[in-house]
């Protein structure tokens, strides 16, 4: 059963006296209970998507349905069904965490009490500070608060735009549990991200860049189709190691992945190869091993590919 149906939408905004394309025509569907990711750096068209997806915009093209009802002709019962987390916190700061939860009960015609068992789990973390003024909380207790709000009246599907942007590691690894349980209980959800390893916890994601869908399917099939060799590649001369990787004839694309440079050559080659090309150079301390491409080095390569089109 299909939960969300996106047909060739599309948005454009006017900035600066000259019409911007937020969305290039973009269609997909997610299934019911699926953990959908939407992938992609800022600026790429996330929010955009999801504030049209929740009835907040008008498309400029296209057609959607959430939970079966369009997204123009029947928005008034697809706001009853969804819960929005926005990526900029949005609550009442003055408001405590207990009235901002009561208020938002109250705009569906609910109560705390009538749907508690579904923000236990959640809200039961922040509910001893629950007479705290929204403003006053931590990053990642704001994190948990708007996502009770966004629960209270038991939506079937779910829009988390970057949730876990600005919150610690901690936090962000105890929000991904707490959606995966959120899961279990049959809702759809929808989230975006700009970190790349968060899409190894989606049942399948869509990686976005400038308004366009570059690649849609599981993580694990995503990184399998990429058949480049990569190498993993660092010396003591870090500045110098990548301006001879970019001089080298048989490399096709270098750049920053943490404390290494990742490599992807043009042909199939060794490490030994490698490590002979850049010894002869006088690197010391070098390291070169082959490794497996993840989503960021897939999402790297298409940009640049997309670029030269």
């Amino acid at each position: 059963m299909i939960s969300v149906s996106i047909q060739s939408v599309s948005k454009k905004f006017l900035k600066e006296k000259q019409m911007v394309t937020a969305l290039h025509p973009i269609s997909f569907e997610v299934a019911k209970g699926e953990l959908f990711g939407i992938i992609g750096p800022d600026g790429s068209g996330k929010t955009t998507l999801f504030r049209i997806l929740n009835t907040l915009l008008l498309p400029d093209s296209g057609d959607a349905w959430v939970d079966g009802f369009h997204i123009v002709h029947e928005y008034k019962q697809i706001r009853k069904r969804t819960g929005y987390m926005p990526g900029k916190f949005s609550l009442y700061q003055d408001l405590t965490v207990q009235e901002n939860l009561q208020f938002f009960a109250t705009i569906f015609n609910t109560s705390i009490e009538k749907n508690y068992d579904l923000i236990k789990e959640i809200y039961g973390q922040i509910e001893p500070f629950k007479n705290r003024k929204a403003g006053k909380l931590s990053g990642g207790m704001k994190q948990k608060l708007a996502l009770s709000c966004a629960l209270i009246h038991k939506p079937t599907v779910l829009f988390l735009d970057e949730p876990t942007t600005g919150v610690d590691a901690v936090s962000r690894k105890e929000f991904w549990q707490i959606l995966k349980s959120l899961q279990k209980q049959g809702i759809t959800i929808l989230v975006s991200t700009p970190y790349m390893d968060e899409a190894n916890l989606c049942d399948r994601v869509a990686l976005i860049q400038e308004g366009k869908v570059l690649s849609m399917d599981t993580p694990e099939i995503i990184t399998g189709n990429f058949h480049k060799n990569i190498f993993a590649i660092k010396s003591a001369k870090r500045i110098t190691l990548l301006s001879d990787l970019r001089s080298r004839e048989f490399t096709e694309h270098v750049y920053p992945f943490g404390e290494y440079f990742h490599l992807i050559t043009k042909s199939p080659m060794e490490p030994q190869q490698v490590y002979a090309e850049l010894a002869s150079m006088n690197h010391q301390d070098l390291k070169v091993e082959k490794v497996k491409a993840d989503i960021e080095d897939v999402f790297i390569d298409l940009m640049r590919n997309e670029h030269a089109v």
